[in-house]
């Protein structure tokens, strides 16, 4: 299957540049013109990667990050793209927020490619052996401890099952478990969780965040 990558941009022009190039390299590609489309399609369908401009009217990009970090952590890899004369800030402020990578306007198409490229290779090595859970793959997997199916989370916590799907799939890798069983005796063998209630011990929150 084919990685999906989103191209968030307020100008149009940009953005068909890079799904064309995108496509042409057997990327799935999706767009958005401002940050709360891009989070209303990320959440009903999470990426492989997300390129995110800085500057959009609404939310701005690095609002845009911090949203995406806290619901998705590192299995959404986000590179922000700035076309203002400030390289050095925005590079700084983007990769303390949690960007994977920086690229600043005006750029070679190529080089594009090559992030995005190197992006994707990095998680798929990346992935399995990752134990850190997000606050919102936490919050998923209490759910699970408690019995819920992917239809009860998904309308406790406001999300589609389909994105709770992939939750739990991102769940099972990090934790290196092949079911969700397995999952929620390690939740347990761990502290996770205090007994079979859904508070989720508030240090093992503050950890994913």
């Amino acid at each position: 299957m084919s990685e999906l990558v989103v191209v968030v941009d307020d100008d149009p022009n940009v953005r068909g540049l890079i799904v064309n190039l995108l496509s042409d390299y057997g990327f799935e590609t999706a767009e958005a013109s401002c940050g709360e489309e891009a989070l209303r399609f990320v959440r009903e369908r999470p990426p492989d990667v997300v390129l995110l401009d800085v500057l959009m009217p609404g939310l701005s990009g690095y609002e845009v990050l911090r949203k995406l970090k806290d619901d998705f952590g590192d299995s959404v890899g986000v590179i922000l793209i700035s076309g203002e004369r400030r390289e050095s800030y925005d590079r700084v402020a983007g990769l303390l927020v949690g960007a994977d990578d920086y690229l600043p306007k005006p750029f070679a198409l190529d080089e594009l490619l090559a992030r995005v490229q190197k992006l994707v290779r990095g998680k798929r090595r990346g992935l399995p052996g990752k134990r850190r859970l997000t606050r919102r793959e936490l919050e998923v997997l209490a759910h699970l401890v408690a019995g819920l199916d992917n239809a009860q989370i998904a309308q406790r916590l406001v999300l589609s099952p389909r994105t709770v799907t992939t939750h739990v799939e991102h769940i099972l890798m990090k934790l290196g478990v092949h079911s969700r069983t397995q999952a929620i005796a390690m939740a347990y063998r761990e502290g996770f969780f205090e007994g079979p209630s859904l508070r989720v011990i508030e240090g093992e929150l503050a950890a994913a965040e």
